[in-house]
Formats: structure tokens, C-alpha cells, sequence
């Protein structure tokens, strides 16, 4: 598709239905289409009927030679940069994905201005991006291969200019899928097209980036870079470019512009604990809402990161939520075995692993893709770290963000760094609606009264208490003679910012035949002989 047939002519360019995209729609006299924004066929472009077929099967090879695109005053030496190549009929455009693998092309007409692609152009990498390492202080984002050689061009030659690949349409998908790349640069410049498609796109994809991180070009005389290049009107481009006004949303309200807030404030979505979790839920009025913090604190080996696993596989098994977990103290390894040992009920570290069938559990818990694990690779850069976060809620679509422990993912345990990437999650968790659970260490506790613990144990900053929404803190007796009281722990709420009900919530028991959290009773009164098994 997207080539002409002796019956078949090209028309023009025009509006796509499916992903509305201004001009990505290739029409032709037998009335089909192409978009070369989606990749989506048209057997008839005003009845829409449309599919999305395509060969990914293509050759990847590039075609041509560099050449200057004279007609578009482009020089050979940016051409070159891009690795664009051309012959007398077309132009070849490469696209790589993040390993730096030429993966596909898109291939322009130069008559008539048609897009087909060649390769693999699924993967939602920008044109361009091998080329500019993240750090700088500029990076440009325009909608078309074309524009990206232009601004180039007329920026010297010296700040990163890249393009989405999709047109208006695909860019805050492409933004999505590039975040964590694009967040590493101090300024993102974003110069899409001048037509009501690239306007509501460009403030679309800067709602998307950190606050006051994005900057949008207002283009006055021509529609986009590529047409002030051939215009010959490099000095009002720049101009323009360096006029560009940072994205900012109004911070001053009145109370009739916040009493919708408040109406959403009683109807709000919350998402509940497990029933095994005693009165936590009635407690924390039926649970976390999104935009808020829980910090739950504890000392090691109390049960802190076997009480996320179970939140984590309670909120995937029961809810239609996305759950993102950094769990910064355990390989992904460990943290797969964690959660098929919450799934299956059999404590799988216990487990001969030649009588379990693994592919059966891979199919079970797997293949819907709402679990996300950080890949962290052991110790990583605090600010690195919360890319990766935002890059989890913002470009995966993660409603609930679990991080294991605080404490990892700081550089320094300092108060000053605490209280900045509480701050940061904050901000994230207020801006996304993301629902954020923080496991944090606590402070050794009194020898003789192991359960006397307050959120003044937390070990770090009082930011950590202060930001929460929720803290709750786990306490156990790891030194009781008795078993079952050695395995049980007291859960308490010390804060909850929506109910103020603190105090106990009650106990867990961990089975360590099941490697599972059970609801408990306060082990005095729990006769000894109930736990032979043991």
C-alpha cells in the first residue's frame, strides 16, 4: 500500500480518522488512503474503513546516497548527521531503537510528498535520538523528519533537534514511550507544526514532562521548521525558537474553582488493603486513595517487604490497577519468586523446583503486563532512580508505585537528600493521581518493649512522616520464646491524614509453609500447641 497504480493517482494530503493527525493521509483518485502517522490503510477514505496491515517484514537496508536536499536548502553536512539518504525519487529517513540498532526507515516521495515505511516502526523511538546523548541543556522535538533537519540547520548546528515519528497525532505516545530520555535534558523545546493539531499535541506532550521543563515555540509566519528553512527565514525561526515560553499551569485558584476537588473528594476511587489486614482498612477509611503517600516503617526482618508483596499481588488479583514495584533490595529473581509464592500459597525458596510446573505459573501471573519491576541493577543514581519512577507512571501508565526501601534509593541518607526525593514523589503522586507506598527502616526500639514504636523511629529525615499521608509502622518480637509470637506482628496506624484514627490495626502471622501473611491474634492469648505443624 501507499504506492500508485496505473488507475490510481495521488490526490493530496489530508485529515486521518483514526489518529487525527492534520496532513499524515496520503488520498488517492480510487478513492483509498494511507496515513503515514498511524500506518493505517484505508480502502475508502470517506467511508473510513479502515485497517492497520502492515509489513513489518520490510528491508531494513538503507537505499541512496547523502545527498544535499537543495530544494529544501538542507546541507549535505546535516543530511550526513542524520544519516539520511537519498536518490533521484526519494528519501530515506532512519530509525534506531535505544540500543543504537537501525530497526527501520521511513521513505518520502519527493514528488509527491508520500510516507511509506520500511523495517520495524512499532517501537516509538524518535528520528534522531542516537545521535544527542541526555544531560544537555536544549533539546528540540518538531513533528517531522523533515523540520528535524531544518531546525538543525538553523540552530547552528548545535542543539539536539529530534521529531516524533507519528505526526501530531502519536506524539504524547511517543512522548510516553521516550520520557526518561527526554527528562535528562534542562530544556525541551517543543516546536510542532502551526495548525489547531499541533497546538493542542504540543500542550498535550508538555503536560506530560516534569513542570517547567517543557518550552513551546509559537510559529507566526510559515506552518512548520521545514517551511522557514525553505523560505529562507533561518533569523525569525531563531528568533522564535528563543522566544519559546515555558509550559505553566495557573497556580491561583479560588474556592468555587476547587469545589469540584471537593465534590471528587467524597467519591474518589479507594483502593483497599487485604481483609487479612485487620482494622487497616476501616482505619485508613477504606484504604489509599491515588495522590497519596503511605510510608510503612518497620525494622529488618519484621515483615515490611513480605507486607508490599502482598499488596502488590492483593491490588493486581483484585483491582484493574497497574502496580509498578521498585524493589531496590532484591534481584528481579527474587522478586518474581515473591509474588508466585503469594499466588500459589507454597513458600517456593521451600520448593523442590522440579515438581513445579513453571510455565502454567508464568501464564497465570505474567502475561496481562500490570505487575512492572524497576530494573535497577543493583545501586542507582538518586536522580536516575526517579526518572526511572516517573518514566514507570508516566509513560506505563502505573496507578499504584511501591518502592523497597526508601533508604536504597537515596545516595546519601542525609536529611537533605530524604526530604528532596519526598518532596520530588510528592509532586509526582500529586500531578499523576498515582498512589505511592514507601517502605522505610526504622530505628532500633526499646529491648525490653520491642512494640513501643512511634514515627519518630524512622530512620532518616522527618520529612518522611511529615509528607505521608499514612504511616504505619510493623513491630515484632523476634526474641519471644514462643513461636507464633515470634512470627507475629502488630500493625499501627500513627498517622492518617483523612480519618486522624490511630493505634493498633491488629496482627498478621507470617506462615512460613505458605510464605504468607495471615490474619493473627495478639499472641498471648494464642495456645502454643496450635502451631505443632512447626
Amino acid at each position: 500500500m501507499g504506492t500508485m497504480t496505473e488507475s490510481s493517482e495521488f490526490l493530496g494530503h489530508t485529515e486521518c480518522h483514526k489518529c487525527g493527525s492534520s496532513d499524515a493521509l496520503a488520498t488517492y483518485s480510487d478513492g483509498h488512503g494511507y496515513c503515514f502517522s498511524c500506518f493505517t490503510h484505508y480502502k475508502e477514505v470517506d467511508g473510513v474503513e479502515a485497517t492497520n496491515v502492515v509489513n513489518y517484514n520490510k528491508p531494513v537496508e538503507m537505499y541512496g546516497t547523502p545527498m544535499a536536499i537543495t530544494a529544501r536548502r538542507i546541507s549535505l553536512d546535516t543530511v550526513k548527521r542524520y544519516g539520511v539518504t537519498c536518490d533521484d525519487t526519494k528519501q530515506y529517513y532512519p530509525y534506531y531503537d535505544n540500543s543504537g540498532k537501525l530497526i527501520g526507515s521511513k521513505v518520502r516521495t519527493v514528488e509527491t510528498k508520500e510516507f511509506s515505511t520500511r523495517g520495524d516502526m512499532r517501537h516509538n523511538t524518535l528520528f534522531g535520538q542516537q545521535l544527542f546523548k541526555t544531560g544537555g541543556r536544549y533539546i528540540t522535538v518538531v513533528e517531522g523528519e523533515l523540520d528535524a533537519l531544518a531546525a538543525f540547520e538553523m540552530l547552528g548546528s548545535r542543539y539536539p533537534v529530534v521529531s516524533v515519528s507519528k505526526g501530531a497525532g502519536g506524539a504524547v505516545k511517543d512522548f510516553k514511550s521516550n520520557l526518561e530520555y527526554l527528562e535528562g535534558f534542562e530544556n525541551v523545546v517543543i516546536c510542532f507544526d502551526n495548525d489547531p493539531a499541533g497546538r493542542e499535541a504540543a500542550e498535550k506532550c508538555a503536560q506530560i514532562l516534569s513542570p517547567n521543563k517543557a518550552k513551546i515555540v509559537a510559529l507566526t509566519e510559515f506552518k512548520d521548521a521545514s517551511d522557514y528553512l525553505t523560505n529562507n527565514k533561518v533569523r525569525l525561526f531563531s528568533s522564535e525558537w528563543w522566544e519559546a515560553k515555558a509550559y505553566r499551569m495557573t497556580g491561583v485558584i479560588t474556592l468555587e474553582d476547587a469545589w469540584g476537588d471537593f465534590i471528587k473528594r467524597g467519591t474518589e476511587e479507594i483502593i483497599p488493603f487485604p481483609e487479612s489486614f485487620g482494622m487497616l482498612n476501616s482505619m485508613l477509611n477504606g484504604g489509599i486513595a491515588a495522590g497519596e503517600i503511605t510510608v510503612i516503617g518497620a525494622l529488618t526482618s519484621v515483615g515490611k517487604t513480605t507486607m508490599v508483596n502482598e499488596i502488590a499481588y492483593h491490588f493486581w488479583k483484585n483491582t484493574t490497577k497497574t502496580i509498578g514495584c521498585a524493589f531496590l533490595e532484591a534481584s528481579n529473581g527474587e522478586a518474581v519468586e515473591n509474588l508466585l509464592t503469594i499466588h500459589t500459597g507454597h513458600n517456593l525458596s521451600l520448593e523442590d523446583r522440579k515438581n513445579i510446573d513453571f510455565s502454567a505459573l508464568r501464564s497465570d501471573i505474567i502475561t496481562d503486563g500490570r505487575i512492572l519491576l524497576l530494573d535497577h541493577n543493583g545501586a542507582v543514581d538518586t536522580d536516575e532512580l526517579f526518572l526511572k519512577l516517573r518514566a514507570m507512571v508516566k509513560g506505563n501508565g502505573c496507578d499504584v508505585l511501591i518502592i523497597d526501601p526508601l533508604q536504597a534509593a537515596v545516595t546519601s541518607n542525609s536529611n537533605e537528600t530524604i526530604d528532596e526525593f519526598m518532596d520530588r514523589l510528592l509532586k509526582l503522586a500529586k500531578e499523576t493521581d498515582v498512589s505511592v507506598i514507601i517502605v522505610s527502616h526504622m530505628r532500633k526500639p526499646s529491648l525490653t518493649n520491642p512494640h513501643n514504636v512511634n514515627e519518630y523511629d524512622l530512620k532518616g529525615s522527618g520529612s518522611i512522616n511529615q509528607i505521608a499521608f499514612n504511616t504505619i509502622l510493623l513491630s515484632r518480637d523476634k526474641m519471644a520464646e514462643d513461636e507464633y509470637a515470634r512470627n507475629s506482628t502488630q500493625v499501627q496506624v500513627v498517622k492518617c491524614r483523612r480519618t486522624g484514627i490511630t493505634g493498633s490495626a491488629g496482627w498478621l502471622y507470617y506462615n512460613g509453609l505458605t510464605g504468607r501473611l495471615e490474619r493473627g491474634e495478639k499472641p498471648e492469648v494464642h495456645e502454643a500447641n496450635t502451631i505443632e505443624e512447626f
